[in-house]
């Protein structure tokens, strides 16, 4: 034990010697006690010279540090692969039952050593029902959350029940070496021997396709035991084979084969399509020859219309940089040859406004909403610009400046890569219109114009907000040489294609106004949740929670449910839980001041089935994982061996703990006890004797 104060402690000896001489003084003159024995004045003396001593220690503030011994029994912890790829083995029928067995086998032998817990890993992390119906296998996951949720415990041992399947996360060799101390018992379930088998093992594919183009899919087949033998393998779109290859698999035991198909897109929407692999006499299984996947074909791109008064070499390094896009069509006019039609035009890019710009379409452009970029070069004049109000004020001049590009670090629109910054550095100077320009405060400066190492504050690309349009700005000709450069220096255009991409995608994002905003991923799986947000904004854009917003959401087989969104402080919140696999389309509206607004869209809930290619256990993780951490592999059938065996190891035992624990000296119970009677026993002596 120890005292911890914040004065010296020699200072009881002067407290002491003060509380003898208060209370000598204070029975110094006592006409009462004259006519009693001597002894009863010494002895409230000592009481009262106790009391006050003892209050002035309390006073103190003193503080007792003890040190506590506490026992903490081993814990056993038993994290089981919850998977379905445990029931894919012949004795798949057993593993509960023998998982059950090994459970209470461990609680009846050794329930009064150990405190248990047990643990599933699998899709998600828990001590939920073991049933072995998740998705996926993240087994590092599982030591991972030992080691965060029981650190510094005395974790006796891990028995871990698994084939050593993982598809999710990397191998868990790595996340249990950090459990340090803990041998890892490997329980495992499965057989090693590979099955006489052919699968569908992956198929890659993009997300989106466009209508009328063919997009590439690629189909993985692994086979074992079927050496020379021919397989079929074909591609279905509602039924209808659309794709169809042969395959032989070479001489040796084991065979790999990538398959590719170009498939047309023909119909607008998530596709469901379906790959399917012939079966093959001794088959192991069949149900992994077959395997979905769905595309979003969409009906349109991005459409931009590049108009100019005649060719040059500016426009083509734009549109060059732009056609690296699929999800942009790029059409190129001049003012002469066009057509005139602004039918879903999602941008203009106009070069040299300043020279001619015919009023009437750009009065057609702004009435459609559509943003623009303006490419101004020398041959604009500053009255010409002037005159076409774009919200700048340029000055007239016919003299031009060579400036280069400093990137402006506040800009945080969008992202520019170190990559960008880095090309931007080496870019070569465009030529510039001599003057300053003067912009409003709804200005947003990408770069700024440098002089050599002078930064001006005029900008060289920047973009300006206009109502609900946003228009960008290059402020100079000769961007074909960045292009140049870059190839210059790299051998690639990709830092260029990627800085005018971010440039007409920023000013193509739709600039929403009042009204229902409705956020929603388009892919799900199985495993997922689904969730909605979503916001109202009133005609001040500011966000309000006063319309109550429903939806409505309509199934594969066309059931029709209907909700309604909560309010998210601010906003709106609706979480639909987990959804079978298939295609679902959602409305979601509200009224606000008379007016029904609306959103709408659709999405898309897939199977995961990673699980059903394991038909082969991996055995060598867990005995890894036993080796490396002192610890044993076994059999889960042979789970009796395990527990007899646990019975003898040494390394499991109890520890004691040192704990540092702190009271106050008014928190001791004795210490006022001791107060109580000293004041007591003197107040009472007192009154006996007819004193007050």
């Amino acid at each position: 034990m120890k005292i911890i104060s914040e004065f010296s402690l020699w200072i009881i000896f002067p407290m002491a010697l003060l509380a003898i001489a208060a209370s000598v003084y204070f029975y110094r003159k006592n006409d009462w006690l004259s006519s009693e024995g001597k002894w009863k004045k010494y002895l409230l003396i000592v009481l009262r010279s106790s009391s006050i001593f003892t209050l002035l220690l309390l006073l103190l503030g003193l503080t007792m540090q003890y040190i506590l011994e506490r026992e903490e029994k081993p814990l056993f912890i038993v994290l089981v692969d919850n998977s379905l790829s445990m029931k894919n083995y012949k004795d798949s029928n057993l593993v509960l039952k023998q998982t059950n067995q090994l459970i209470n086998g461990l609680r009846s032998a050794n329930g009064a050593n150990f405190d248990y817990e047990v643990i599933t890993c699998g899709s998600s992390i828990g001590d939920k029902g073991i049933n072995f119906d998740e998705k996926k296998s993240n087994l590092e996951e599982g030591f991972k959350f030992i080691n965060s949720q029981y650190y510094n415990r005395n974790i006796g041992g891990i028995a871990f029940i698994s084939d050593g399947n993982f598809n999710t996360g990397s191998s868990p060799i790595y996340a249990a070496e950090k459990i340090s101390l803990t041998p890892i018992f490997s329980l495992a379930v499965g057989d090693t021997i590979p099955k006489k088998d052919h699968l569908i093992k992956h198929v890659s594919v993009n997300d989106v396709a466009f209508l009328a183009n063919d997009f590439p899919v690629e189909v993985d087949i692994s086979s074992f035991q079927f050496p020379g033998r021919t397989a079929q393998v074909s591609v279905f779109h509602d039924g209808k084979k659309v794709g169809s290859q042969s395959i032989t698999y070479g001489t040796e035991n084991g065979d790999y084969q990538p398959i590719k198909f170009l498939i047309p897109a023909t119909k607008v929407g998530f596709q469901r399509y379906v790959v399917e692999l012939s079966a093959l006499n001794e088959e192991y299984t069949l149900i992994n020859n077959t395997k979905s996947f769905y595309v979003e074909v969409m009906d349109t791109r991005s459409k931009v219309l590049i108009l100019s008064h005649a060719p040059h070499p500016d426009i083509a390094a734009f549109r060059q940089a732009l056609e690296t896009n699929d999800n942009l069509e790029i059409i190129n006019k001049t003012f002469a040859n066009w057509d005139k039609k602004l039918d879903k035009v999602d941008l203009v890019v106009i070069h040299e406004p300043g020279i001619n710009y015919p009023k009437e379409i750009m009065s057609a452009i702004v009435n459609k909403g559509i943003p623009q970029v303006f490419i101004i070069g020398s041959g604009s004049t500053g009255v010409a610009l002037n005159s076409l109000s774009l919200g700048i004020s340029f000055e007239n001049s016919n003299q031009t400046d060579d400036v280069q590009g400093q990137v402006n670090a506040s800009f945080n629109a969008f992202e520019l890569s170190e990559g960008i910054k880095s090309a931007i550095e080496f870019f070569p100077p465009l030529r510039s219109k001599f003057g300053s320009l003067k912009t409003g405060g709804n200005t947003e400066t990408l770069l700024f114009q440098r002089i050599g190492q002078v930064v001006k504050v005029d900008p060289l690309i920047f973009f300006m907000q206009q109502k609900q349009i946003r228009n960008g700005f290059i402020y100079g000709e000769g961007i074909w040489r960045w292009r140049l450069n870059e190839y210059l220096r790299s051998g690639s255009h990709i830092h260029f294609n990627e800085l005018f991409n971010k440039i007409a995608n920023y000013v193509m994002v739709k600039q929403e106004g009042m009204g229902l905003r409705v956020t929603l991923n388009k892919r799900f799986t199985t495993d997922e949740s689904i969730i909605f947000n979503a916001s109202f904004y009133n005609a001040s854009l500011e966000a309000i929670i006063t319309p109550k917003i429903s939806l409505s959401l309509l199934d594969q087989n066309g059931k029709k449910y209907t909700s309604q969104f909560g309010v998210n402080g601010e906003a709106y919140k609706l979480d639909y839980g987990k959804l079978t696999k298939g295609k679902y389309q959602w409305n979601a509206s509200c009224v606000f001041n008379g007016k029904k607004y609306s959103k709408s869209g659709t999405f898309l809930v897939e199977e995961i089935d990673f699980e059903k290619t394991e038909i082969t256990a991996n055995h060598e993780v867990l005995k890894q994982l036993s080796n490396q951490s002192n610890g044993k592999f076994y059999e889960l059938a042979n789970q009796a061996k395990f527990i007899e065996e646990l019975k003898t190891r040494d390394d499991i035992v109890i520890i004691t703990r040192e704990e540092l624990s702190f009271k106050s000296l008014i928190q001791l119970i004795p210490i006022l006890i001791f107060l109580s009677l000293t004041l007591s026993i003197e107040w009472f002596i007192r009154r006996w004797s007819g004193a007050y």
